[in-house]
C-alpha cells in the first residue's frame, strides 16, 4: 500500500469511529480515500471489529416484531399455484412428458450390448446421438453410445429408462440393496 493509502492510527481510529457509525466498506474508502473497498473490509476482519449501528438507509425493526410476511400473489398470477413453483434440486431438471415408448418397455435386466463399431468417441459424437459413457474414460477404447438419442434427451430410449426412473422406483430398488 502507498503512502497516501497507509494505515496511519488516524485512518485506523477514523475507519472504526465510521464502521460504528454503520458506513458501508465503499463509503467509508471514499471518505478515507486512496483505499479500496476490499482493504476497508480486510482491516476492519484483522480489527476484529463486528458491532455497528444499522445504516441511516435501513430503518431498525425491534428484536420483538413480529416478521414481516412476504407479499401475497394474486390468484390470477401465473406464478402463484405452489404447484407452478419448483425450488431445490429440482428447479433447473429438464421438465419434459416421457414418451409412452419410455414407459411402456420394461427395464432389461442386463445391459443392451452395442458392437463396438456403432460406439463413438467425442469427436463422432453429434447432437442426435447418445450421450451414454461406455466403459472406463481414461482407456483408449472409452466411447458413448451414439445411438440416436430422442428428441430434447441426450440418450437413447434404453438409456434414458436407466437415467430418467421415477423416484419411486428409485427408492424401491435402494430397498432391495439394502436387504
Amino acid at each position: 500500500m502507498n503512502e497516501a493509502g497507509a494505515w496511519t492510527d488516524e485512518r485506523v481510529e477514523l475507519l472504526k469511529k465510521l464502521w460504528s457509525d454503520g458506513l458501508s466498506a465503499s463509503q467509508i474508502a471514499a471518505e478515507l480515500g486512496n483505499v479500496t473497498r476490499n482493504a476497508v473490509i480486510g482491516k476492519v476482519h484483522r480489527l476484529g471489529l463486528s458491532g455497528r449501528a444499522k445504516s441511516a438507509t435501513q430503518p431498525a425493526a425491534p428484536r420483538n416484531a413480529a416478521p414481516r410476511k412476504a407479499p401475497t400473489r394474486s390468484p390470477s398470477h401465473p406464478m402463484a399455484s405452489p404447484a407452478a413453483v419448483t425450488r431445490g434440486a429440482n428447479a433447473l431438471a429438464p421438465d419434459f412428458a416421457p414418451e409412452a415408448e419410455i414407459e411402456a418397455a420394461p427395464l432389461p435386466s442386463e445391459d443392451v450390448v452395442i458392437p463396438f463399431s456403432e460406439r463413438v468417441t467425442i469427436m463422432d459424437l453429434r447432437e442426435y446421438m447418445c450421450r451414454w459413457p461406455m466403459g472406463d474414460p481414461t482407456s483408449p477404447d472409452f466411447r458413448f453410445c451414439g445411438a440416436r438419442s430422442q428428441t430434447g434427451l441426450p440418450y437413447c430410449a434404453h438409456h434414458s429408462r436407466i437415467a430418467y426412473q421415477p423416484a419411486a422406483d428409485r427408492r424401491r430398488d435402494r430397498s432391495k440393496v439394502r436387504a
